[in-house]
């Protein structure tokens, strides 16, 4: 399948390690289970849309030890093409994530060689923006990498959607290039420098959007999502299900939000696909490890249908 979206973003092997109950400051415990799961929110979300039978690219950068391996494994076996994945001197970046029984969890990322990945990386690879429809970025890579790719893919009449995670300030000539803007809850917050508890989720995003996003769409968890551009707001419901990890929620929510959207440029369509992605991948464990299939995605509609 020819790819026509290009995930740039980051590749970590998540170390994973569930307790009873997220620790408190200063405190110890001992973990129930670890496990080694391929991650990076780049990765994710390529992977979501490769099992979903999107045709997809990745640029980003691994280093030379025995996890960029399994990393690159994962990938090919999703359908994603990896052939613009590079490979650095520096360590493969490392996920420390801790879970608890309820599904909540604590990331700390060390990037490792996504922090290595630059503009110039992406000038060189720039024949993966060229080709495709839709360029998909997050923050776990070099902001001044982002700004460039964005710049790059805008000047190419390209769609681009910005995962702003992990939540930081973005300056307006960055989101003046984002057509579709992705965070959640509190990354919304974050990134417009405003209360949580003073302001309403449309006004957050309006902020937003005033900075030159063209469409805001805010993931809430249980609590469904909202989408927001300048002429609606619109809420939608989450589909109940028993949450086991919430690790590659956001993720697989975007994966399947775009492995939709690709195809109709329909964004009801595309948010109701996200949110059955998002829906399976709670129940699972782990980061890519819970992705769903398109196979899987079309067995659950059966059973919210019934």
């Amino acid at each position: 399948m020819k790819p026509n979206i290009a995930v740039v973003g980051s590749l970590n092997m998540d170390i994973v390690v569930h307790v009873e109950q997220l620790p408190k400051e200063g405190q110890t415990l001992l973990g129930e289970k670890m496990m080694e799961v391929s991650g990076g929110k780049g990765a994710n979300q390529a992977v979501a849309m490769g099992k979903l039978q999107a045709g997809v690219s990745m640029i980003g950068k691994v280093g030379s030890d025995h996890y960029a391996s399994h990393l690159l494994d994962s990938l090919k076996n999703s359908n994603v093409e990896t052939q613009h994945i590079l490979v650095s001197k520096n360590r493969t970046g490392i996920a420390l994530v801790t879970v608890e029984k309820s599904g909540k969890n604590h990331i700390v990322v060390t990037p490792g060689a996504n922090f290595e990945l630059t503009p110039k990386d992406i000038l060189n690879q720039r024949e993966v923006i060229d080709q495709c429809e839709i360029v998909v970025l997050q923050l776990e890579i070099p902001l001044e990498t982002v700004k460039y790719t964005l710049d790059l893919a805008k000047k190419a009449k390209k769609t681009t959607i910005l995962n702003p995670a992990p939540a930081t300030v973005i300056s307006q000539d960055i989101l003046e290039n984002v057509d579709i803007l992705i965070p959640n809850e509190q990354e919304l917050y974050e990134m417009s420098e405003i209360e949580q508890d003073q302001y309403t989720i449309q006004e957050a995003a309006q902020i937003i959007l005033d900075k030159g996003v063209k469409s805001v769409i805010v993931t809430l968890g249980e609590k469904g999502c909202c989408y927001v551009d300048h002429e609606k707001c619109k809420m939608y419901s989450a589909y109940q299900v028993k949450t086991q990890d919430t690790t590659a929620a956001g993720d697989s929510f975007i994966g399947g939000f775009v492995a939709s959207y690709i195809k109709s440029k329909d964004i009801d369509a595309a948010i109701r696909q996200a949110q059955k992605v998002a829906a399976i991948a709670v129940t699972r464990n782990g980061a890519q490890s819970s992705l769903p299939t398109l196979e899987e995605v079309q067995q659950f509609e059966k059973t919210i249908n019934l």
